[in-house]
């Protein structure tokens, strides 16, 4: 069989530069920013600030490093593909199935939240209902054409673009003309518990800029290499004002202290800015940042373990498409996130949120680690030449990657401090063991039966 980027025939090449730029928009800008932000300033406090900024660099690294490869290599497979072919079979293997599950759980995470949402309008209505009408509604759009998938998501997640650029106006204009006090120097001033405190709270917004690894993934798709190279700059721009921007505002109008995870600390802002009817408003776009999210993740979700079953590490039917060329089988069974979501709402609604993103994380960021690690490999094996005519260069080639892996091994073990999010650092055992025992049980018999056909 042909292994890497060369099996993942068939997929539609129809998405554009700003149609993937948005899908990882819609795949990173959802409950991470506007609920999961709320637990992150009750840690830090203003300085949640700096936190961001630390996410984001994180985050541009990983993303410069996954969109040289894209360029050289595109593949649904992504970050796994590359991790086999720069490093080893067992690493891609690893990697590839750590970030499936954690996306599984952040579809969960991503319902969760989209049912707490509506308890602001329905509060009688079991979260329940809502978790299953919003994910058949998910279903039947990943089933589409991932063209017309590509345009449902891209204005989908515009919505929540635009609205949070005009929450950042709204609360600069409130703060500059006088109408608010600015809260960054009250209740504690603006290192409440302490600079380190800022550093704990990495995990929340790291978890917030899960997703960018998308515009890799969508490069299967892609229409042609260079669109690739537009996405992922088009993407990180909007990301890296988005949550700087809206959370400097968020802790500027808000006090710190009144955030948690209850309601998005969006909507309260307006509620203590008096603005009449704004909280439903917000409230109706935060739902939709939710459903934007867990239907983006539901995509990548699917595509990673398509392109594991086309390189022989998966069952062969999840490398089967249909007519419109989306993965049906690998789709279905992606969605094991909404069960686990049902459950998790049903016997865990307080700390349900929480346990999610926490659980999550450690998937996201253990593909993250293998696509730096892949990366730093990938600069020493490619030549000057080869290099030069990418449509995209990573700044700072490999010791940048280095730089980025080591932060990230940091962020990832200080969650052991941090009560909110030390399930990150417990979750490592079952995301590495497991994934292990597969690669030597079922994985290798799986791809050696794949090669012989």
């Amino acid at each position: 069989m042909t292994q890497g980027t060369e099996c993942e025939h068939g997929l539609h090449h129809q998405l554009t530069a700003g149609r993937m730029a948005m899908v990882a928009i819609g795949s990173t800008i959802g409950t991470g920013l506007l609920l999961g932000s709320g637990a992150a300033v009750h840690i830090a406090g203003p300085a949640v600030i700096l936190t961001y900024v630390v996410a984001a660099f994180l985050a541009w690294v990983v993303t410069n490093a996954l969109s040289e490869m894209s360029s050289a290599h595109p593949a649904a497979g992504s970050f796994g593909v590359y991790a086999e072919r720069y490093l080893n079979p067992w690493a891609g293997f690893v990697a590839s199935y750590g970030y499936w599950y954690g996306v599984v759980l952040s579809i969960g995470a991503e319902l969760v939240a989209a049912s707490t949402y509506c308890k602001y309008w329905f509060p009688t209505v079991p979260g329940i209902v809502w978790t299953v009408i919003y994910a058949s509604a998910l279903l039947f759009i990943n089933f589409l054409d991932v063209g017309d998938y590509g345009q449902f998501e891209y204005w989908f997640a515009m919505v929540k673009v635009v609205t949070i650029v005009v929450f950042i106006l709204a609360g600069a204009w409130l703060l500059l003309g006088g109408k608010i006090a600015p809260q960054y120097r009250v209740h504690g001033g603006f290192f409440p518990h302490g600079w380190s405190a800022a550093l704990l709270a990495v995990s929340f917004p790291l978890f917030s800029f899960f997703g960018i690894e998308v515009v890799a993934i969508s490069s299967g798709e892609a229409r042609a290499k260079k669109e690739i190279a537009r996405a992922s700059r088009i993407m990180f721009v909007l990301l890296a004002f988005v949550y700087i921007g809206a959370t400097a505002i968020l802790v500027g109008v808000l006090p710190w202290s009144r955030a948690g995870v209850g309601e998005s600390p969006f909507v309260t802002v307006f509620v203590v800015a008096g603005v009449p009817a704004a909280p439903m408003l917000m409230n109706f776009v935060v739902l939709t940042a939710a459903l934007s999210g867990s239907n983006a993740a539901l995509y990548s979700a699917s595509r990673i373990l398509f392109s594991l079953a086309r390189n022989g590490w998966a069952p062969p039917a999840f490398g089967r498409l249909n007519k419109k060329g989306s993965p049906r089988l690998a789709l279905l069974a992606s969605a094991i996130g909404v069960p686990m979501a049902l459950l998790t709402e049903r016997y865990m609604t307080q700390s349900a949120f929480l346990y999610f993103i926490g659980a999550s994380l450690f998937g996201g960021m253990l593909a993250w680690c293998a696509a730096l690690a892949a990366h730093i490999s990938f600069r020493r094996r490619t030549s000057p030449e080869e290099l030069a005519v990418l449509p995209f260069r990573a700044l700072g080639g490999a010791w940048m990657s280095g730089l980025g892996f080591a932060g990230i091994v940091l962020a990832v073990g200080s969650t052991w401090w941090v009560p909110q999010s030390r399930i990150t650092v417990i979750s490592a055992v079952p995301y590495l063991v497991l994934p292990t025992v597969a690669y030597w049980v079922v994985g290798r018999r799986w791809r050696s039966a794949a090669v012989s056909q």
